[in-house]
């Protein structure tokens, strides 16, 4: 995860504006590119292809484009003047540049773009795209507060982006085809550079950043580098009363590279972590037969890095299905025969890539109705394999990475009642079929305290029976509204961490994110914030210093 950073003093050569020169020059094709999504080393130069990322609705509609951008490599500190240039060759359809001033926050069902500019290349147009950052009407159709379209003389000539004053300049082989206000756009000093193309690929040439005299430009690595564990975090206090139990959360790679805040928090306090999106199957193959493994890999190499356990998720999931296998045929025997073999590849190939990296997997994720029901969902899995596809989904794991824990995760279950009992049903008729599931997932959520509050004893039954179905539990996604004050949210988060914390059952907590300044949702009112998570805006908030007394009374214990 560290970056390489080369540093080249040059003289004499001239600003894209032409109102000074370049003192700095970083090459910026000499820094780490490898865990960006569609991108490749090719000779000198890079190779680009379209990866087909998008971010479906809950109900498989939509598409929000997701176009990559390199969080694991560098990105520049550039808070003065600057210049990038770039040159693109063989763009067999379009090509498209991105320089954002932070990383885009992915949410579950959409992307909040940040301030930034994009350049998209097709023929001899260039498309000229300007976001401001500002909260969107429609987050998934941001509007940009510049939009133009320049015909190029020379489409292979160089483009080049560059900031003088408050103003923003784009150029073509030297000659200027836009100038406009900088407005809120580059406003946090950091450069952030995405490269990717909607339908084809094209190779990258030359990249460059460079800065005039007095002005400052440096490249840096992501900030999870520079951060250490708490010796006195929450992993290492629960350690201590358990040895072998783990305190994990939800993590993102967005944040984990550009937030210094966040990063702390996480490898302070956390020793698991959960890639929040990164290994879903819309992030893992958009499009069949293509697999994207880079963002997920460099989470996991953080882990590693860290000696932190993760938990994959998911495999089998009703949502954050990439269209193609939404829509895989299963109206003929034939139709399920050819739709088996495609979903039994995308679980071997992908088990397999993480094979001995995962300390468990959530085999099948929310198996049953939205409604708090006890009916599986009909979804693809369910359509192809029928019923029993659980049976089918572990085993293929289990033939893939025979160590990996396997485990069934479902909300609404952490209390006793007919959504408990038809997951332990489901755990237990999956592995007397010759399943091999391990444990359930509880996910624990606690979106309204009125309907939703966890108590002491219902865990402490759950975890019972847990145990007497011969299985083991985790609170998988533990988050608490603060809607009825922060002292009622970090009283129900200390009693999910106590309860899990007595019970040998229950091996793990994992709360559902770090940091509440991503906690992002959509209402009918449009884009909302949340506030259900152990930090604010890089603070520790009321519950996170109940967890810490949580673990100190099960030491003085």
């Amino acid at each position: 995860m560290a970056a390489v950073v080369l540093v080249v003093v040059a003289a004499g050569c001239t600003a894209t504006d032409g109102t000074s020169d370049r003192a700095t020059v970083i090459d910026l094709l000499e820094q780490g590119w490898e865990h960006v999504p569609g991108v490749v080393a090719d000779g000198d130069g890079l190779r680009v292809t379209a990866t087909g990322w998008r971010i479906v609705d809950q109900d498989g509609g939509g598409g929000q484009p997701n176009p990559p951008v390199d969080l694991a490599g560098t990105h520049l500190l550039a808070p003065d003047d600057f210049t990038l240039d770039a040159s693109f060759s063989d763009v067999t359809a379009d090509a498209t540049w991105a320089v954002y001033d932070s990383p885009p926050v992915i949410a579950d069902e959409f992307r909040i773009e940040p301030a930034g500019l994009r350049l998209t290349l097709r023929d001899d147009d260039l498309r000229i795209t300007v976001f401001d950052g500002a909260d969107p009407e429609d987050v998934t159709d941001p509007e940009p507060v510049h939009d133009e379209q320049v015909t190029l003389a020379d489409p292979e000539a160089e483009l080049s982006v560059a900031r003088s004053g408050d103003r923003l300049h784009v150029a073509s082989g030297g000659e200027t085809v836009a100038s406009l206000p900088l407005g809120d756009v580059f406003g946090s000093g950091e450069l952030w550079l995405g490269l990717s193309s909607g339908e084809g690929t094209f190779s990258v040439d030359a990249l460059t950043a460079a800065a005039p005299e007095g002005a400052s430009l440096a490249a840096a690595g992501p900030a999870v580098a520079d951060v250490a564990p708490y010796p006195d975090g929450l992993q290492a206090a629960a350690a201590r009363v358990r040895p072998d139990f783990r305190v994990g959360a939800a993590v993102a790679l967005g944040p984990l590279a550009g937030d210094p805040d966040y990063a702390a928090s996480l490898l302070g306090d956390f020793g698991a972590l959960t890639p929040e999106n990164a290994m879903k199957a819309q992030f893992l193959a958009p499009r069949q037969g293509e697999y994207v493994f880079a963002e997920a890999d460099a989470l996991l190499d953080v882990a590693e890095s860290r000696g932190m356990a993760v938990h994959g998720h998911t495999i089998a999931f009703t949502e954050a299905m990439p269209r193609w296998m939404r829509e895989l045929p299963a109206d003929s025997a034939e139709d399920r025969a050819a739709s088996a073999e495609v979903l039994l590849d995308y679980v071997t190939t992908v088990v397999t890539h993480f094979r001995g990296r995962l300390d468990s997997l959530d085999v099948v994720n929310e198996p049953f109705d939205v409604d708090q029901g006890t009916a599986l969902q009909e979804n693809t899995w369910y359509r192809v394999f029928g019923p029993d596809y659980p049976v089918v989904v572990s085993q293929a794991v289990h033939d893939a990475d025979p160590d990996v824990r396997q485990f069934i995760n479902e909300n609404g279950a952490d209390v006793p009642g007919p959504r408990q009992d038809a997951l332990l049903r489901l755990a237990r008729h999956t592995n007397a079929r010759g399943g091999h599931i391990d444990g359930v997932g509880l996910q624990s959520h606690v979106y309204d305290l009125a309907t939703d509050a966890i108590s002491a004893d219902d865990l402490a039954t759950t975890l019972d029976a847990v145990a007497d179905a011969g299985l083991v539990a985790r609170i998988s996604e533990n988050d608490v509204t603060d809607a009825e004050g922060q002292d009622a949210q970090a009283e129900q988060y200390a009693t999910a961490l106590a309860t899990c914390l007595r019970s040998e059952v229950c091996v793990s907590w994992t709360t559902w994110g770090v940091d509440d300044r991503y906690d992002w949702y959509v209402d009918d009112d449009g884009l909302q914030q949340g506030h259900d998570l152990l930090y604010d805006d890089g603070e520790p908030t009321p519950a996170h210093d109940a967890l810490r007394d949580v673990l100190q009374d099960a030491l003085a214990g």
